[in-house]
């Protein structure tokens, strides 16, 4: 007849394995197979063999049947103990790693616990961590212990140790999951997002679709007034969002994709992906945009690489001059800003709005007033 016994030690046991298969449903042949796994160890190196005893684990009710734990002795408990923690806590890590693998690319909201130089640590609700590194921030995030913080799963690493699960709040598809809970249509499979693209904290363009004639995609994903991106641009920390309409037109794709510039024409070169863009004076700056960033995301949204041209009247143009040719007169680093929000000639920057330069140009308005007079005076 089997020999039962229900010593303190099993107890104790037992109500841990119970405890952690309740919180982390582990299936009962698991359970048992993990607690035989560790007894036959025990025995192995008590008596150098576990091939002559059979264990029966009931962890139900706390029995061990054909093993008496009193004969173990107190040394060998502790390295049965040892082992079943061991053992636990890779079941704990298993578990973990198989509940977010599958939920990669979905938004969570956690708590912030610690803050590092490096990376943030969250707490879901479970208690499990989660790393939000800087490279994952936008530039401005700020947390503070105990803040809430809305960041996308952006992978799940698994090493043969503990779990890291990675957080993301640049990742383009954070913006699309937020976006997909503002707008209706795209739950309702009307609009599809086709790409997005983003420079973090500062700007962002989405080429959005829709599959019913009677729906204006750009006007359901900005909604009244903006209304539907008001609190997303909020969460990006003030980053600016263009909405443009998608179309396997490339030329027209680039042109919508530049926008608010109007442009003349389009060039490709589609074995090298390149494109060249043609525009009045006046609209050169609007395209490519403060510090580059309007034709930078334009290409990163179309996937060429956007080169941008004045267009003008060569006659008319004949009494322009360069801006290097000021040098004696304004300092070439201010020349340099001008150029990078594109004006080369005098008559671009003359033919500009002072606002715009202002704006889009790193220069202070004096600086910018003092600039237009002294070119002003080369054609008086």
């Amino acid at each position: 007849m089997a020999k039962t016994t229900k010593s303190k030690e099993a107890i104790n046991m037992i109500e841990v394995f119970a405890d952690f298969k309740e919180k982390n449903n582990i299936d009962r042949a698991t359970l048992v197979s993990v607690l035989e796994e560790c007894f036959r160890g025990v025995l192995a190196k008590l008596y150098g063999s576990d091939e002559n005893y059979d264990i029966i684990v009931n962890p139900d009710k706390g029995d061990f049947q054909r093993v008496n734990m009193s004969d173990f002795g107190r040394r060998a408990i502790l390295t049965l103990r040892q082992t079943l923690s061991g053992r636990i806590m890779e079941l704990e890590y298993d578990s973990l790693y198989n509940q977010y693998k599958d939920r990669v690319g979905e938004v969570i909201s956690a708590e912030v616990y610690q803050t590092w130089k490096r990376e943030t640590l969250l707490m879901d609700e479970d208690g499990n961590e989660l790393l939000l590194p800087r490279q994952e921030m936008i530039p401005g995030d700020f947390f503070r212990k105990g803040d809430n913080a809305r960041a996308v799963i952006a992978s799940v690493e698994s090493t043969g140790g503990k779990p890291r699960i990675i957080l993301s709040r640049t990742s383009p598809t954070f913006l699309q999951r937020m976006l997909e809970a503002e707008v209706p249509e795209i739950q309702d499979g009307l609009i599809t997002i086709h790409k997005i693209a983003r420079i973090p904290g500062e700007r962002a363009k989405i080429a959005v679709e829709s599959y019913d004639d009677r729906i204006d995609p750009v006007g359901a994903c900005v909604g009244v007034k903006g209304s539907r991106l008001r609190g997303i641009v909020h969460e990006l920390r003030g980053e600016n969002i263009d909405v443009v309409t998608w179309t396997s037109n490339t030329q027209l794709m680039i042109t919508r994709a530049l926008s608010p510039a109007r442009v003349n024409s389009v060039v490709l070169n589609e074995e090298e992906h390149k494109a060249e863009v043609f525009l009045d004076p006046d609209q050169v700056s609007l395209a490519i945009g403060k510090s580059g960033l309007n034709v930078k995301l334009a290409s990163m949204l179309v996937g060429y690489t956007i080169d941008v041209f004045r267009e003008v009247d060569n006659e008319a143009d004949d009494d322009d001059v360069s801006l290097d040719e000021f040098t004696d007169a304004i300092e070439p680093w201010i020349i340099d800003e001008l150029k990078k929000i594109g004006f080369e000639t005098a008559k671009d920057v003359l033919g500009a709005q002072r606002d715009m330069i202002v704006k889009n140009a790193d220069l202070e308005e004096e600086t910018v007033d003092e600039v237009l007079r002294i070119l002003q005076a080369e054609f008086e």
